[in-house]
């Protein structure tokens, strides 16, 4: 028979106990457009990136995938912070080694990125060479 301390049936029964605590993970659907872009430009293309934060590990994972941009992309990036409708500056380089259709990958995002992105302040820019400040964004709301 097991003896459990006085003081640990106490903690329990006033909630006192420490749980683990679990890890969440958010999944986050971005829609990427034109129109979208500061300023917006006359470009037909859209994308679609399927992201996944965990609070724990503060890792954020990607799928970003393109269609009818007016070339190859040439860059991806995570920028912020900034609200909708304001620009601001690259945080997370989302194709380091080139960028491939769909754009896939994974970063363990800083405090100061992790912050900007968790309220809903950063946005996701894909940019061709006939649009160098982005063809396509989306805001990220978590």
């Amino acid at each position: 028979m097991r003896m459990i301390s006085t003081l640990t049936i106490a903690l329990v029964a006033t909630g006192l106990a420490a749980a683990p605590a679990m890890a969440k993970m958010h999944k986050i659907n971005v829609n990427l457009d034109s129109k979208s872009e500061v300023p917006p430009n006359d470009s037909k293309a859209t994308g679609k990136a399927s992201l996944t934060y965990d609070d724990a590990t503060k890792t954020l994972t990607w799928k970003i995938t393109t269609k009818n941009l007016t070339g190859d992309a040439s860059a991806a990036h995570i920028h912020g912070p900034a609200e909708a409708g304001a620009n601001s500056g690259v945080l997370v380089n989302l194709a380091p080694g080139g960028v491939i259709n769909p754009i896939l990958g994974s970063a363990t995002l800083s405090d100061e990125q992790a912050t900007a992105f968790k309220a809903g302040k950063t946005y996701i820019n894909v940019h061709t060479a006939a649009n160098k400040g982005g063809e396509i964004r989306g805001q990220i709301k978590p």
